[in-house]
């Protein structure tokens, strides 16, 4: 009685509802309909690149030790006259110190508005390929870089963004290209390690010194001989030294790796190698003592010759122009293939001995898990002080300095190489000094790679995993000069029968 009282009172109530009924289920129909037009969301991913990256520049931890300094000489460069860097990112895990760091790197200016805050980890993946996906350049800061590295050169290889980062680590370098060369050359993914102290200074320092052996003089060795200088105390970073012991730890998984790879032609080098030297070497012309040091300088030295050896007139470019052909061909043509090694210099016999005693106590306690934990928990009694967790301060950084002497020797004409029991008769020496190696010489060799990278792309290899010297080589000198790097010509010595061993 009720429903029949309520259908005459409005007979128009189940024509509303059927109306309503149908409107959704048009509604619906049309919504799915367009939802057919669009790739589900899980396709996203799978997206090619951003063609145009909203960033020149990504520095990838950038509130660590370093990775703060980076980010004080890349603001020098941020949208001045003449400089291709006009969009910077900083990227880590904590927002609140990423913050903090731009105040820091812009001080005693305001930070500049335009310089962007982005989340990411190296544990992240998706935050990895984000990142890659925003960027034609990531600086990668994250060390140590055996244990965070490879996420990062896997992201950017895949994606196609260009990679540097300032490991002086063999290992993790030597892995990579294994790993990634390839398929960095097939995305036009530019990846390049060693872009800090090391290797940037051996590097264009040995090339400096070969080019001055004029035909038809010919080097046959070159020792670099490490000076760091300070009026104040000389303290490392805590990431350096991990990444040392560490290094020491896996040797034996270095070596495991290089079995395992095809051996490469060595380029051929006039004359026969000079005899090993006594442990503590004295070069008078420097007046510096001297330990051999089992760096990652003379590993990198020695790829770039090797690369150069199947280029002799360098990595051809993109798109190069022919002003940068001939520059690259004139400077490789000018570069000499030579045996390299570093060692690390004191004026004093006390300061060879303590760097003796920090080299025995790295080689004998990393080999068992109990001494790595040793090393790592207490590094500046492993160290006599000189790497510490907190790092230097500002002003240790300020009074700190560095000379690196190359002593060559060679022949003043190469048909005398070929001799018999020939001996070298000519000596070069040359010198490259800076600033404090960590936090001021490596993020100006950091940065000046970067602005190149971002300058002359189509002038640089398509793609690969290399070492900065083949990749950087015409450029980079007269950029470091620039910015506070020397390089000079000592002398030039004619020697007499026998040269030093």
């Amino acid at each position: 009685m009720k429903q029949s009282t309520a259908k005459a009172l409005d007979p128009l109530k189940g024509k509303k509802t059927s109306a309503v009924k149908f409107s959704l289920l048009f509604s619906s129909i049309l919504i799915f309909r367009e939802n057919q037009k669009k790739p589900p969301k899980t396709m996203q991913t799978a997206q090619p690149p951003n063609p145009r990256p909203l960033y020149d520049i990504i520095i990838l931890g950038a509130s660590g030790f370093t990775g703060k300094y980076v980010v004080k000489e890349a603001l020098k460069f941020l949208n001045t006259p003449s400089s291709p860097l006009k969009t910077l990112a900083l990227a880590g895990r904590s927002r609140e110190k990423l913050v903090k760091t731009l105040q820091w790197a812009a001080h005693p200016s305001s930070p500049p508005n335009d310089v962007s805050v982005i989340i990411a980890d190296t544990t992240d993946l998706p935050s990895l390929s984000s990142l890659c996906n925003q960027t034609k350049l990531l600086l990668n800061c994250v060390g140590p870089y055996r244990i965070h590295g490879e996420p990062v050169v896997a992201a950017c290889a895949s994606s196609g963004c260009d990679y540097l980062d300032i490991t002086g680590e063999p290992e993790f370098m030597e892995e990579m290209e294994a790993k990634y060369h390839e398929k960095a050359m097939e995305t036009g993914s530019l990846i390049v390690s060693a872009c800090g102290f090391d290797s940037i200074p051996a590097e264009m320092g040995v090339m400096f010194n070969t080019r001055q052996w004029v035909a038809p003089a010919v080097p046959n060795h070159v020792t670099a001989y490490v000076s760091l200088e300070s009026d104040k105390r000389i303290v490392g970073n805590f990431a350096t030294y991990e990444s040392a012991v560490l290094g020491v730890a896996n040797m034996d998984k270095l070596q495991q790796l290089r079995r395992s790879r095809p051996k490469k032609p060595r380029p051929v080098i006039p004359g026969p190698r000079l005899p090993n030297g006594p442990t503590i070497e004295y070069q008078e012309k420097i007046g510096l003592r001297a330990l051999k040091l089992p760096s990652a300088d003379a590993v990198v030295v020695r790829r770039t010759l090797v690369t150069l050896m199947e280029n002799p007139h360098g990595l051809p470019g993109i798109n190069e122009s022919p002003e940068h052909i001939g520059k690259r061909e004139a400077y490789w043509s000018s570069v000499k293939p030579a045996h390299f090694g570093v060692k690390i210099a004191s004026k004093s016999l006390l300061g060879i001995y303590r760097i003796l005693g920090v080299g025995v106590f790295i080689g004998l306690l990393c080999r068992f898990s109990f001494g790595r934990w040793l090393l790592l928990k207490f590094p500046s009694f492993f160290s006599f002080g000189w790497f510490r967790k907190t790092g230097p301060s500002e002003d240790e950084v300020r009074s700190a300095s560095f000379k690196m002497w190359f002593v060559g020797y060679g022949f003043s004409d190469s048909n005398l190489a070929s001799e018999r029991n020939s001996k070298p008769d000519m000596e070069i020496i040359t010198r490259v000094m800076g600033p404090e190696i960590g936090y001021v010489t490596t993020p100006i060799s950091l940065v000046q790679c970067a602005l190149i990278v971002l300058s002359q792309r189509e002038n640089l290899p398509k793609g690969g995993v290399y070492t900065p010297g083949i990749v950087f080589g015409p450029d980079l000198q007269e950029r470091l000069q620039e910015n506070g790097i020397s390089f000079d010509v000592v002398s030039k010595t004619a020697l007499p029968s026998h040269a030093p061993a």
